[in-house]
């Protein structure tokens, strides 16, 4: 480790987000925070797409913050006082998926109780935000297409067109080029939404924003917990450094909650170190296949771990957003020890 990525996780500052005013706040409550060049690169390129209109598409590995890089170039935008509406594309059963864009009227089919409004119309002057937009039905990508092309659309159920100017962004961790080659995804709508592209870095890319990181995540999750403030053991600031950290700054995060839940004292060793050492001669011993599978292995637990949270504890809902069969996702679960309702393994976090 550097001296100076050293001396910062000593330290544990609060973090430099790279925007100014009120995004500064809201970037840093998200843990957008980060000094690395490619973070800078990311914020300049963040800034330019603000000042525009156009569709964008954000790409970048599970947990690089994709959903908060949309949310900074709402903030920063002239959209800034209207809605910011998330929708994640994988858990919509494709039956619903128009409603769930356009909203339906009541009685529009069986269970239309009352009239709702879609995602698009929420949106209207603000930003919607595609997660996973790659996951979408095929029949959501025709009908998306069909809004982009002229930003009309019809509520389910309703005779009268209505107009929405709501920008749209969209987010994937799977390479749209790919899709449309294997004909998953449409290429008309690919290039609909990749007018301005914004590519997020994977962690390992910005290893000096990592000190930052985890003073961040430390006197956060201190603060939740009403917690005297905590420093980390220098072996914790090694292993935080040399780690590969496949789930990026979402997998960080988790590392350093549940640790702060498991620390009894005023110094934060975390128990990774003893379950995978990062030293160097602790490197020299670990055979690559070792190295690989501990990784993996944080990370499927970690990605587990978060699903559930997203989801409450819903198994099902769990398998569809991970694009997994619900089978194979509750093995996964029984291997990792992992509560299926609630999300807990045995320790916190």
């Amino acid at each position: 480790m550097d001296s100076e990525a050293e001396h910062s996780l000593q330290s544990q500052p609060a973090g430099e987000t790279g925007f100014g005013g009120s995004a500064a706040l809201a970037m840093s409550r998200h843990g957008m925070i980060g000094r690395s060049d490619a973070f800078q690169r990311l914020v300049d390129r963040i800034g330019k797409i603000a000042r525009t209109d156009a569709c964008v598409l954000v790409e970048g590995e599970t947990g690089v913050g994709k959903e908060i890089s949309a949310r900074a170039i709402h903030y920063l935008s002239e959209r800034r006082s209207k809605p910011f509406v998330p929708l994640n594309c994988g858990a919509i059963p494709e039956a619903l998926v128009e409603a769930e864009l356009f909203g339906h009227v009541r009685g529009a089919y069986t269970d239309a109780k009352t009239a709702r409004s879609g995602v698009i119309a929420q949106a209207r002057g603000g930003t919607l935000f595609l997660d996973e937009v790659d996951a979408l039905p095929w029949k959501g990508q025709v009908a998306l297409l069909r809004f982009l092309q002229d930003r009309h659309y019809r509520p389910v159920g309703q005779s009268a067109e209505l107009v929405s100017d709501a920008r749209i962004i969209a987010a994937t961790n799977r390479p749209l080029s790919e899709l449309v080659e294997a004909g998953t995804f449409r290429s008309d709508l690919m290039y609909r939404l990749d007018i301005l592209r914004l590519t997020i870095p994977a962690l390992r890319e910005r290893k000096s924003d990592i000190p930052l990181l985890a003073g961040h995540f430390l006197a956060v999750y201190c603060a939740r917990y009403g917690q005297k403030p905590k420093s980390l053991h220098p072996a914790s600031r090694s292993w935080l450094m040399h780690y590969a950290w496949p789930g990026n700054v979402r997998q960080l995060e988790s590392v350093i909650h549940r640790n702060v839940l498991l620390c009894d004292g005023d110094e934060v060793l975390l128990d990774e170190c003893a379950a995978q050492p990062c030293a160097d001669t602790a490197r020299d011993r670990t055979s690559f296949q070792r190295a690989k599978a501990l990784a993996i292995a944080e990370f499927e637990r970690s990605y587990l771990l978060q699903l559930l949270e997203e989801t409450r504890g819903s198994v099902s809902a769990a398998a569809r957003l991970a694009c997994k069969e619900r089978r194979t996702l509750g093995k996964l679960l029984k291997k990792y020890g992992i509560g299926q309702r609630t999300g807990t393994a045995g320790l916190p976090g």
